[in-house]
């Protein structure tokens, strides 16, 4: 007979019976509270999970955090909205899980939803035109930013720094696909680490942990036994609510409308977006820009900075993205209805595989305590996923600073090169601006964001005034 997820054993070992670890209310407040906290990246938010359950709360400890971080590390998708699944998980079941989760996304999809509206309809009005003037180059120096902040991390040894090297100039110069580079990375791991481990050192985190006991402590935690039965069901269950809406949109809009290819294109996307949203946004923008034309590269990058000043995951900016193609190309819809649903749908098919990973892998997760060639893997598709943020920073730069660029190819090789005479020198002394409040004053990506906003909108009015 299959245990319940939350099944923990008690004093004498036995299995206690099944109870919510913190009552359900008191958790659904914290969940909403941390909701509305999580501006900045995966760093932030973590490090809001970190302050609030660990540290304040004392809910979970320090060792059992950071355990389920890197599980949440080896699967694609947003880690930290992974993280505050399993950790809901852990304190009130199946229903922990999907709240935690569900109000990790929630502010921010219903921010970038009403962004994106006010950027359809009045994106051409010198208000928002300057301010999107200033937000795009300061993105490009905060993706700079990521670079150097991961690159510290994860580049710890002379191979992992090849391996990112490698990693840009294949997307760069010979435009291998996203997946391929992270696939090749994983896989580059594993085999360096069976046949010379000495090339690929981890840096593990320290897992002191001072203060009162945590109510789940390190060593009490499921004693669920991995399950045929169970996973059969909780694969069959989250792959139903995965594609189903998928499908009902395809019958309802057609096979070949913009909302289902939109659905279709990011339930792949899904699957691949190891390394944060920085590494899989390259991918993106290839594919939207260049292949189903939603979106232009300059888009992409006000998109990106929308994202920046939401609450929520970064990869919520493919909702952005989804919204401008399906009311650019909304079928027999009305445009506004297309582009309402093509970006909640976007948005399930992005983030409910994480919910199926979390509750699918959990009773698994145990095994993966101290298993060094798992470790090794992560360590070179992080050092990978820096070479892959680097091309999204040239990306950016490219149609950021520039007016225009073209395609320069021989052989196998493939390259962007600006047109220099095309160059913008507000952008660019936006951009360094950016990198000064960021690298030097250390600010807030977000108080960064707010500034280059106000420089932007100065200057558009003061030109339209002159």
């Amino acid at each position: 007979m299959d245990e319940h997820p939350l099944d923990l054993p008690g004093p004498s070992g036995s299995v206690a019976e099944q109870r919510d670890l913190v009552p359900f209310r008191t958790a659904v407040r914290a969940w909403f509270a941390i909701s509305w906290q999580t501006f900045g990246g995966p760093a932030g938010q973590i490090a809001v999970m970190q302050r609030t359950l660990v540290d304040d709360k004392r809910w979970i400890g320090q060792g059992r955090f950071l355990h389920a971080l890197n599980y949440c590390m080896l699967l694609p998708g947003p880690e930290a909205q992974q993280l505050a699944v399993y950790t809901g998980w852990l304190l009130n079941g199946l229903r922990g899980g999907l709240v935690a989760g569900i109000f990790f996304v929630l502010p921010g999809m219903l921010c970038l939803l009403a962004l994106s509206a006010i950027y359809v309809a009045f994106g051409d009005t010198p208000l928002v035109t300057g301010v999107f003037a200033g937000l795009a180059p300061a993105v490009l120096a905060i993706v700079v930013q990521a670079v150097t902040r991961v690159g510290k991390r994860a580049l710890t040894s002379p191979a992992l720094i090849a391996l990112a090297v490698a990693a840009f100039v294949a997307l760069t110069l010979f435009a291998v696909p996203f997946p391929l580079v992270v696939l090749g990375a994983g896989v580059l791991g594993w085999l360096v680490h069976r046949y010379a481990p000495g090339l690929i050192t981890v840096r593990r985190p320290a897992t002191a942990d001072d203060g009162p006991a945590p109510l789940i402590p390190d060593d009490t935690l499921h004693s669920e036994q991995p399950s045929g039965r169970r996973a059969l069901r909780v694969l069959a269950l989250g792959l139903l609510a995965w594609t189903v809406p998928v499908v009902v949109v395809a019958l309802t809009t057609g096979v070949g409308s913009t909302v289902t290819q939109q659905g279709v294109f990011f339930s792949g996307t899904a699957l691949v977006t190891f390394g944060g949203a920085y590494a899989v946004l390259a991918y993106v923008a290839q594919r939207a820009v260049e292949t189903y034309a939603w979106v232009t590269p300059t888009e992409m990058t006000k998109g990106l900075a929308l994202a920046e000043t939401t609450p929520g995951p970064l990869i919520m900016v493919v909702q952005f993205v989804a919204f401008l193609g399906a009311y650019r190309n909304p079928g027999d819809l009305d445009p506004w209805v297309a582009a309402t649903l093509g970006a909640l749908l976007t948005t399930w098919v992005t983030f409910v595989p994480s919910f199926l990973f979390i509750f699918l892998g959990a009773p698994y997760v145990e095994k993966l305590r101290g298993n060094h060639t798992l470790s090794a893997a992560l360590a070179a598709v992080t050092a990978a996923v820096v070479g892959v943020i680097a091309n999204l920073a040239l990306y950016f730069a490219t149609h950021t600073l520039f007016g225009a660029s073209t395609t320069w190819t021989t052989g196998p090789f493939q390259l962007e090169v600006p047109d220099l005479t095309t160059v913008q020198p507000l952008a660019v002394a936006i951009a360094v601006i950016a990198a000064c409040m960021l690298f030097v004053a250390r600010w807030s990506v977000l108080r960064t964001l707010g500034a280059c906003a106000a420089i932007g909108l100065a200057t558009t009015l003061v030109g339209a005034a002159l």
